[in-house]
């Protein structure tokens, strides 16, 4: 498949940005909706309902707005009555030979290897679909605590669960929290000698891991597509602010203060925007320089992944609505996969996709 097979992406996403009708299978998206879903007042603002992820500032706005919505909402609704059931089936089991009684108490880690959780981890994955169809931090926040909940009940993650996370925790905005994830998952995850049935040992423990490191361990190591675009999108974000700040700071002692307020305000990155240190660092020179060669080779390592992911990435056109029933590592099913789980973290990163585009150039 070559990059030609992918054109016309940017008149389709803009087609399905501006569309009443949602597409079946992947929702676009700029920017989560932080506020009213018709108009983003943030004011008296008051949940749906039955899918609790909208939210408007009054019911005449729920009310024009219910003829987009009412497809989203039957799915979250109709997928968590399906869990809630599924549920209370595994709670009310008695036990028997291969299933233990109080199965969320005694089978915590074990999920999914009990064969009688399949069901319900089924579910509880089809209600983070249909959650993630809406673009806002409810929906967002309520998938990511799913899939998070999801890997303590089943610790080896047979149904592949970790490759939506870190995106995740970058379009809420939690960079640090995705770091974390993916280096846990590539270093503790990777060793050959690690207990998956030991719930007494560390899981997903790394905090405060140094996001600046060398990514020699994720260019070399890391067996997910999905997290090494994800590791990729972090780091160009890192790029993104202390370029800007950089900028700021180079107009010299005597510029305008609100040059440099606006630049921090606007951080794409949570890690820069909390850290006092790098925002006020007059010289950013050095760490921008070490993030380029870190971005390159990353892209190197996603590009020798699968070949199909940064063209797509650049021109989706249709792999945003495929939906694949299996794929091979480096083939175009995979790419698609793992475009849906990611394409929106960087759609909604400002200049994200377009360092991409720069770097295919070179």
């Amino acid at each position: 498949m070559s990059a030609a097979e992918f054109t016309n992406s940017r008149e389709d996403i803009e087609r399905l940005l501006a569309s009443k009708g949602p597409p079946t299978i992947f929702n676009p998206s700029k920017s989560l909706t932080t506020g009213c879903a018709v108009c983003d007042t943030k004011e008296t603002l008051s949940r749906c309902g039955a899918c609790k992820v909208v939210q408007y500032c009054g019911r005449d706005h729920q009310i024009s707005d219910r003829s987009a919505h009412k497809s989203f909402c039957n799915r979250i609704k109709k997928a968590q009555v399906a869990l809630d059931d599924e549920e209370q089936k595994l709670r009310a089991h008695p036990g028997d030979l291969m299933t233990p009684p109080n199965i969320f108490e005694e089978g915590v880690g074990h999920f999914w290897g009990i064969h009688k959780t399949r069901p319900y981890m089924r579910a509880r994955f089809a209600l983070v679909e249909a959650q993630l169809k809406i673009n806002t931090p409810q929906a967002v926040e309520s998938g990511l605590y799913h899939l998070i909940d999801m890997l303590r009940l089943c610790r080896g993650d047979n149904m592949g669960v970790r490759d939506l996370v870190p995106a995740l925790f970058l379009r809420l905005g939690r960079d640090q929290e995705a770091y974390d994830f993916l280096k846990w998952w590539v270093t503790t995850g990777q060793e050959s000698d690690y207990d998956w049935g030991d719930i007494d040992l560390g899981y997903l423990d790394v905090k405060d891991a140094d996001v600046f490191e060398s990514v020699d361990v994720f260019a070399k190591d890391c067996p997910s597509l999905s997290h090494l675009v994800a590791v990729t999108l972090l780091k160009i974000r890192l790029l993104i602010d202390l370029q800007a700040l950089q900028r700021s700071h180079s107009v010299g002692e005597h510029a305008a203060q609100e040059i440099l307020d606006n630049t921090r305000e606007h951080c794409v990155s949570s890690i820069i925007s909390g850290n006092r240190l790098i925002l006020d660092r007059q010289d950013q020179t050095p760490y921008i320089k070490s993030l380029e060669k870190q971005v390159k080779q990353l892209y190197v390592a996603v590009k020798k992944h699968n070949k199909y992911f940064w063209p797509a990435l650049l021109n989706p056109g249709d792999n945003l609505t495929a939906r694949p029933n299996m794929y091979g590592f480096g083939d175009p099913s995979q790419m698609q996969l793992m475009l849906q789980y990611n394409y929106n973290s960087w759609a909604e990163t400002s200049r994200a996709i377009e360092t991409i585009e720069e770097l295919s150039k070179k």
